[in-house]
């Protein structure tokens, strides 16, 4: 199967005052290149949790957890990040941009990390700006962006180093109305042209039946 990322039997069970609490039992999911699939539940079920599991950023009680194949959970972190970089991409409800960078900078900078030769580093930027159609903003820093082109910046910046899936959490979620739906179109737009897969949690409706499939969580299992 062509999979870029799935899990089996994934759970993460917490003990609190002797009570035992599953966010995740026994969760089986899979994404194929190019999907694009919604996760949906209330506040507090783990939606969050399955997100970092899925980047190697927590660590499961259990189960199996691959990216393009290779078996994250048995990896060291120096080898998870190394992974990640490769392999995925990250954008959070909030931009998580370095301030003191302008808007191409930040974009860069996964690229510098990988040891990308920086003229290569600012062509591929660029580039990615470009298709999020921010390039007259290049040479301004973070504070001198709206919300909804500081989210185009990061959502660019989780493209640049052009991963297998790119894992959102919440990314419209700080954003009015209309800017949301600017963004949501951009994301489809992106999926279409870059065929980069996508697990997007979200509590936006409209961008959630827009989705390829729509799971919903709800008491440790992943429900379409």
């Amino acid at each position: 199967m062509n999979s870029v990322v799935c899990t089996e039997n994934l759970s993460k069970i917490y003990t609190d005052a002797g009570q035992r609490i599953a966010v995740l039992e026994n969760v089986n999911f899979n994404v194929k290149k190019g999907e694009m699939i919604a996760i949906v539940g209330a506040s507090g079920v783990g939606k969050t949790t399955l997100l970092q599991l899925l980047g190697g950023l927590d660590k499961p009680t259990s189960g199996s957890i691959k990216i393009d194949n290779v078996e994250l959970t048995t990896l060291n972190e120096k080898k998870k990040g190394y992974l990640r970089n490769q392999h995925l991409g990250f954008v959070y409800q909030f931009h998580h941009l370095l301030p003191e960078f302008n808007a191409l900078e930040n974009v860069c900078i996964p690229l510098l990390i990988r040891g990308v030769n920086p003229k290569l580093a600012r062509e591929k930027a660029l580039y990615y700006i470009e298709q999020v159609e921010l390039l007259k903003r290049i040479t301004h820093r973070v504070g001198e962006l709206s919300g909804g082109e500081r989210q185009r910046i990061a959502i660019a910046r989780a493209l640049v180093t052009e991963p297998k899936c790119v894992l959102a959490d919440e990314p419209t979620g700080n954003l009015d109305e209309t800017t949301a739906s600017h963004v949501a179109e951009l994301l489809l737009s992106l999926n279409q042209r870059l065929q980069t897969s996508f697990v997007i949690v979200t509590h936006n409706k409209s961008l959630a039946l827009r989705m390829h499939q729509t799971l919903t969580l709800e008491n440790g299992q992943l429900n379409g």
